[in-house]
């Protein structure tokens, strides 16, 4: 399987046989598009996904060997299964990623935008060029991807779910740009579940701190200092943010416009 050279139009089918609809697969037969689902908790959401019956298609940009890793997975787990190239910053190619997962499943029924930039600076030292390129990825890609997706969604009275951050929510100094980027996401998820309903229901996971297999050695360190701070006394998995991801893809369409924190308490003591 070669992923090198791929244009932003080219994508990777693998299918498989779906199964039948049980109680195990509430969402059997239906269509998720996850940006940013080749690694760590996009990963979890697009396995957690097809565990729950969906069939996957996954933006990944620069994370080939993952994107490829991820596809075997999915498709060992019986599920019709799709890698897209794809740059959320730019509308032609997120159009384009839409465009294929709509061409080869028939449309969208779960939009979940994942892919985000996380950096760390000290405020004064953000460069606009730094700002510039977080925001692109945390709130355009997000707005792009859901306006790409918007009316095969509001054909099959579909639901998006953002993910955020518990920085969107509590001011953390050390990160200004990503925090003022996940806020502004946080306040999309609001004007989006107001605008597209009743057709879209439109949510939003705010994660607190998740520990992470391959994070880089000064997040590795940090881990324990939030972990004492956490009422739970552990910090989050990729597995929580997925169980939250499901929750608002399987529940009443009724609810929308949420922000469930998913944090252990964290924030309780920030």
């Amino acid at each position: 399987m070669h992923f090198k050279g791929m244009s932003v139009c080219e994508h990777l089918p693998m299918r498989h046989n779906r199964g039948v609809t049980i109680a195990s697969r509430p969402l059997a037969g239906k269509t998720a598009l996850v940006t940013g689902g080749a690694r760590r908790i996009g990963r979890a959401l697009t396995l957690r996904l097809a565990a729950a019956g969906v069939n996957i298609a996954f933006t990944w940009r620069a994370s080939s060997a993952e994107a490829a890793e991820t596809l075997k997975l999915l498709v060992a787990s019986g599920t019709d299964a799709l890698a897209l190239t794809c740059d959320l910053t730019l509308e032609a190619s997120t159009e384009a990623a839409v465009a294929a997962t709509v061409a080869h499943f028939g449309g969208v029924d779960i939009l979940v935008n994942n892919a985000a930039v996380f950096e760390s600076a000290p405020l004064e030292s953000i460069t606009v060029e730094q700002w510039d390129r977080v925001f692109a990825t945390n709130v355009r890609g997000p707005f792009l991807a859901a306006k790409a997706a918007y009316s095969s969604l509001k054909e099959r009275h579909g639901r998006i779910v953002n993910i955020g951050s518990l920085g969107g929510r509590i001011p953390f100094a050390g990160h200004a740009h990503y925090s003022a980027s996940k806020a502004a996401l946080h306040m999309l998820t609001l004007t989006m579940a107001k605008a597209w309903a009743p057709e879209i229901s439109v949510n939003c996971v705010a994660p607190g701190w998740i520990e992470l297999e391959d994070a880089p050695v000064d997040e590795q360190a940090q881990a324990a200092h939030f972990a004492a701070k956490t009422p739970m006394q552990r910090n989050g998995s990729a597995e929580d943010v997925a169980e939250a991801v499901l929750h608002f893809c399987t529940c009443s369409q009724f609810i929308t416009g949420q922000i469930l924190t998913v944090d252990g308490g964290l924030g309780l003591n920030s």
